[in-house]
């Protein structure tokens, strides 16, 4: 049993050798770069539809590419 008790204590050890700071950002998800980029694209794709059916008539697309624009690089750089 003294065998497994090593090998315990022996994970333990890695796993405080091997521990990064955590990034924090505004998500409320732990995100690597990709997964914010994929949220982003997400995003920008979402405020496209939604602005085309609401608000195209009134607010040309330009302001809503500006804007997802913005959003994305704010989720990518901050998120």
């Amino acid at each position: 049993m003294k065998h497994a008790a090593d090998l315990d204590q022996a994970d333990e050890e890695a796993g405080t050798l091997a521990a990064t700071p955590e990034r924090t950002g505004f998500l409320p998800i732990v995100t690597n770069w990709f997964d914010r980029v994929f949220i982003g694209i997400y995003l920008f794709v979402a405020l496209e539809l939604l602005w085309m059916r609401f608000l195209e008539q009134a607010i040309p697309l330009t302001v809503c590419h500006v804007l997802a624009l913005a959003l994305g690089a704010l989720i990518v750089w901050r998120g």
